[in-house]
């Protein structure tokens, strides 16, 4: 039954991500980079000062009294608590290990191009998002398609369906990307940092008492933050991320900072090999450019997820009134997620020595799940190990809280407010599934919902990039060249008037 399940599923992955997925995806970052003249680059200084330049600002972090909003960088944390997870290490890690060191200047680019798609997905989230019965703040990918590709001519039933479409799918990845999977890794790094022989209890196949110890242990605490809303995943969010990444990166910056003689041939490896075929790569038959380039884009989104409208339904939660400030959150967020976390990650495994930057091959005894916590006891020694562990338990953690938001709102979408809390409950149980999982196919299986996510919102950003580059231009005029112009903040008339007055009593 598994292997028909592979198949069917490798099948339907290699037709989402290498038929298509991947030229849409990066042909959206395209075209909404150019749309906006490089925003990106052009408008650097303004979106690094709007973002985290402006942290300290009572208005960009301090809690609203809106009960229906959190804070911008509420919303940043939640969002990266969802983004940042195991992607950023085992996903760095295989990629290393299966498309070679060049895959990472892939994952670069798939970067610098899919800040402009989150920023565009942004944006059209804030402009077609609505209160829901409860006065919450719901918009998301589904409200875009439905509402602004919908309302095109002749695309009414289009935009319906693609919207049901993607709740669907992101339901679905909730259970996996965003729930057994990271609980997988949480319990497979935890058992092998903090062995426990009282708990070695053979349950059946490989799974012991120590599964079901840490997975009832993970219900608990999950349940704890998931079942008080958004608001409680917010500020658990906000505290946690900030250290989380400080944390994960002082030790890396050790890492790299003993090996500092071999940044110079990490970087240099990166840039050969993402563009030469390799005839060997780790041992094995040579990848080709195309399989290089494919393992830097699926994990570069599989990091990101840039692309997919899922941390769009958390920033629309934001109390900003202005579309483009929370799209610029979205640069910020892959920025520092893939540029920052998953440079640091590679950079850690290459200088290390655990793996020969040349031929791919790896230390004897490794593999790609093993990769980073060997590359740490190298120079932590057996602290190592639980120094990966405890990455691995806070990225996976938060990554579930933050896929529970993106479920919930889903749900919410198709069934309405009230149904929420099913949801919510059963997300919550599947948690011990995934602490009693021994197959890698639920992430695989993760990898092709998350390509199904991925084409009905960039479908819906494709045919929206005019009304982004609109609303984008609009910013620009009145922000920055002080035209007085009307400001475009919503495309639902009495949201429009009532965020509109707001921002001139702001001003």
């Amino acid at each position: 039954m598994l292997e028909t399940l592979e198949q069917i599923n490798d099948a339907v992955n290699t037709f989402v991500w290498v038929s298509i997925g991947l030229f849409l995806l990066i042909g959206t970052g395209i075209l909404m980079t150019v749309l906006t003249k490089v925003f990106q680059v052009t408008h650097f200084g303004l979106w690094i000062k709007k973002t985290i330049g402006s942290v300290f600002h009572k208005d960009i972090s301090g809690h609203t009294k809106d009960k229906g909003a959190i804070s911008q960088f509420q919303s940043l944390c939640t969002a990266l608590a969802a983004t940042i997870g195991t992607g950023n290490i085992a996903g760095v890690a295989a990629a290393i290990a299966f498309g070679s060191a060049g895959s990472i200047f892939w994952m670069w680019v798939a970067a610098f191009f899919g800040m402009m798609t989150n920023f565009s997905e942004n944006v059209l989230g804030i402009y077609y998002r609505r209160r829901n019965s409860e006065g919450e703040w719901s918009g998301g990918a589904m409200y875009y398609l439905r509402d602004g590709l919908g309302s095109k001519k002749g695309m009414k039933l289009v935009g319906t369906i693609l919207a049901v479409l993607f709740s669907c799918f992101a339901i679905l990845a909730s259970f996996g990307i965003g729930n057994m999977g990271q609980v997988n890794k949480i319990v497979l790094n935890v058992k092998e940092a903090f062995p426990i022989d009282a708990f070695n209890t053979t349950l059946y196949g490989e799974i012991t008492v120590y599964n079901l110890i840490l997975g009832l242990m993970l219900v608990i605490l999950a349940s704890i933050i998931i079942v008080g809303g958004l608001k409680r995943i917010a500020n658990f969010a906000e505290k946690i991320i900030p250290f989380m990444v400080a944390f994960f990166l002082m030790g890396s910056l050790v890492i790299i900072f003993v090996n500092i003689s071999n940044v110079g041939d990490a970087f240099g490896a990166i840039f050969r090999n993402a563009f030469t075929k390799k005839a060997t790569w780790g041992g094995a038959v040579g990848v080709s450019i195309k399989t290089i380039v494919t393992w830097g884009f699926k994990r570069g989104v599989f990091s990101n997820e840039a692309g997919l409208g899922s941390s769009v339904m958390v920033h629309s939660n934001s109390n900003v009134i202005e579309p483009v400030q929370q799209g610029m959150w979205g640069i910020f967020e892959v920025f520092a997620d893939t540029i920052i976390v998953c440079t640091i990650t590679a950079l850690v495994i290459l200088t290390s020595g655990v793996v020969n930057v040349e031929t791919g091959v790896m230390n004897e005894g490794l593999s790609d799940a093993t990769l980073a916590s060997a590359a740490f006891a190298t120079v932590f020694g057996a602290w190592g190990k639980k120094f990966i562990a405890l990455c691995m338990f806070m990225f996976a953690f938060t990554t579930i809280l933050g896929w529970s938001h993106y479920g919930a709102k889903s749900f919410e979408y198709l069934f309405g407010t009230k149904s929420v809390k099913g949801y919510k409950i059963f997300f919550t149980l599947m948690i011990v599934s995934g602490a009693m999982m021994t197959s890698s196919i639920a992430w695989e299986i993760s990898d092709t919902f998350n390509g199904l996510m991925m084409i009905p919102n960039l479908i819906g950003v494709i045919v929206l990039s005019g009304t982004v580059r609109k609303i984008t231009q609009n910013y620009i005029d009145r922000r920055l060249k002080g035209k007085n112009i009307e400001p475009m903040i919503s495309a639902i008339p009495e949201i429009q008037v009532e965020q509109a007055a707001k921002l001139k009593k702001e001003a």
